[in-house]
């Protein structure tokens, strides 16, 4: 009697004779980009240091695309955007200490934004591991320590015959449902070492599915059949889940209203009878959602943005589905689904009954006007132009990548992503010099379309040596950068609480020069010449950098008093 796990594939004469065989001249590094290139990557990003030469040395004898940045966290936030376009796990090559912790701030937004960034970093020789103080450079006692708080799993490999499945094991975490960024270590006299193991050819690293539970989707179907007044906020999970299709035919067979949340931008059609858009950060919509008498929330924790820095109080009966277990439930009582987003709404669109409800388009038309008379009153006339500017001379497919600053802030309520997948920001963990690099690993990433990225002086200023790496690789990137002399939103915020700022000013490069010294192409627009600078610029092709100085303010918050 046999059983399917007691089958083995068994080589064919060719593979046995090349696994006798191993290609001489091969290294502990040649066994991380075998690896890599069989489980599917194609491009890595990262930086060489000392202890990870092992690693870059096996590139040139692979067909791995190598993308050279000039800072670990810029090429951290290059491998998420990435990972967030193509949804495959971006390798990340990282040198020991410095390297590595220089990293950190970008794989923390990668786990906010559960972004599938596979880090693989050198570490000390072997003989240093164990916590001893052994006076190696860039020795740590503890280097996985720095990023168990971070990333969803850690990996130390210590001999050459680890290195495939550790690296495995950690592309299916990456890829397993919530996505996010692993960590793998490897020491620099492993990846340096002579080995005589066999080529890594294919590997089976498939990532687990998150069924939802039949009884938990049953009882959220009958909720949502027999609602009065249902409403919908979607997440980033509906957009990760690729599920933004059966998001609308929900929707619509629920007559349910929907609000997409700043990381759920595009997974749901902007003017569709039934969206209420992205205005989270409004009273209207705020009191909308909670006088459902049954929410649903898709892929999102409901976490500060998206409650209206928690305001909000629903008042309905909230059902939850969530693949990230820490934000079930985190912040409401719920029916919490733990589930892919994708599986529980094809749970639910099986089980629900269809609900009429005429006047559901009616609301929502009524809440956007609300909107748009609150914003109207403050003459925000300026910042409204601008955006509408920026989204008229981006082509309707091509991605974009916001930094911290308040156009992005206005972009995140207010911006037409026009499609799913296509509007990024570093909203999940909210630090500053995500744009510019993050737009560089999207290019990357697909070289078909230009992106473009959105930065304030203060963001741009983090990342502007990628400039180097912009025009090196040739990536069709434009760099948009509002110039207002300091850190906008946190001048307005300082003014607002204390009646001044301080430390928010500084010194300005001219922008333009500085761009062309890297032999980028730039120019300095004006908000009435923004549309037409910029469109020219992303018909263009290789790197190009806009520059628009000037002073927005954002819309007043309602989350106050």
């Amino acid at each position: 009697m046999t059983h399917d796990h007691d089958l083995v594939l068994r080589p064919t004469p060719e593979q046995t004779e090349a696994a006798l065989n191993p290609p001489p001249g091969r290294n502990g590094g040649d066994l991380v980009v075998e690896t890599l290139a069989g489980l599917g990557a194609t491009t890595v990003f990262g930086l060489p240091g000392q202890h990870a030469l092992g690693m870059f040395d096996a590139l040139r004898r692979s067909e791995l695309t190598y993308v050279g940045l000039r800072v670990e966290n810029n090429a951290g936030f290059a491998a998420d955007a990435y990972g967030r376009i193509t949804g495959e796990a971006a390798p990340l090559l990282l040198s020991t200490g410095p390297g590595a912790l220089t990293s950190l701030a970008a794989l923390q937004e990668a786990a906010s934004a559960s972004a599938p960034v596979l880090a693989i970093s050198s570490q000390i020789p072997t003989a240093g591991l164990g916590g001893g103080r052994h006076g190696y450079l860039h020795e740590l006692p503890d280097q996985a320590a720095s990023f168990r708080g971070v990333v969803k799993s850690v990996h130390t490999v210590r001999t050459q015959s680890q290195i495939p499945s550790a690296i495995a094991a950690a592309w299916k975490s990456a890829l397993t449902v919530p996505h996010g960024p692993v960590w793998v270590e490897i020491p620099q006299d492993v990846l340096l070492d002579p080995t005589s193991l066999p080529v890594v050819t294919a590997l089976d690293a498939a990532p687990e599915e998150l069924v939802p539970r039949p009884e938990l989707t049953a009882v959220a179907a009958g909720l949502l059949s027999g609602a009065a007044r249902p409403a919908i906020i979607a997440g980033g999970g509906v957009v990760r889940a690729d599920a933004s299709g059966k998001l609308l035919a929900l929707a619509e067979r629920l007559n349910a209203p929907v609000v997409t949340t700043f990381g759920g931008k595009g997974a749901f059609p902007w003017e569709h009878p039934l969206s209420l858009q992205s205005w989270l950060e409004d009273r209207h919509t705020t009191d909308f959602l909670e006088d459902a008498d049954v929410l649903l929330v898709i892929g999102s924790g409901l976490g500060e943005l998206s409650s209206n820095y928690h305001t909000f109080k629903p008042r309905g009966r909230v059902i939850q589905i969530e693949a990230d277990l820490g934000k079930l439930e985190s912040n409401h009582p719920a029916l919490g689904i733990h589930a892919d987003a994708r599986l529980a709404l094809q749970a639910l669109l099986e089980t629900v009954d269809e609900r009429a409800d005429e006047g559901a388009a009616d609301r929502v038309r009524e809440v956007l006007g609300k909107v748009r008379d609150r914003i109207a009153a403050q003459e925000l006339t300026l910042e409204q132009d601008v955006l509408a500017s920026v989204r008229r001379a981006l082509p309707a497919g091509s991605p974009s990548f916001w930094d911290m600053t308040i156009l992005a802030y206005w972009a995140w309520s207010a911006f037409d992503a026009k499609s799913p997948n296509t509007m990024h920001s570093a909203q999940g963990a909210g630090g500053l010099g995500y744009g510019f690099p993050a737009a560089l690993g999207a290019a990357a990433a697909d070289r078909t379309r230009p992106v473009l990225a959105v930065s304030g002086d203060g963001g741009a200023l983090y990342s502007i040596a990628e400039l180097a790496t912009a025009r090196q690789y040739d990536l069709d990137v434009t760099w948009l950068i509002v110039d207002d002399g300091g850190y906008g939103i946190l001048r307005e915020y300082m003014t607002d609480a204390f009646g001044q700022a301080t430390a928010t000013e500084l010194t300005r490069p001219d922008y333009v020069a500085l761009a062309e010294s890297f032999a980028v192409p730039a120019v300095r627009t004006t908000p009435e010449s923004l549309e037409a600078d910029l469109a020219e610029a992303l018909s263009s092709p290789g790197p190009r950098v806009v520059v628009l100085p000037a002073v927005l303010r954002m819309f007043a918050p309602t989350h106050l008093g």
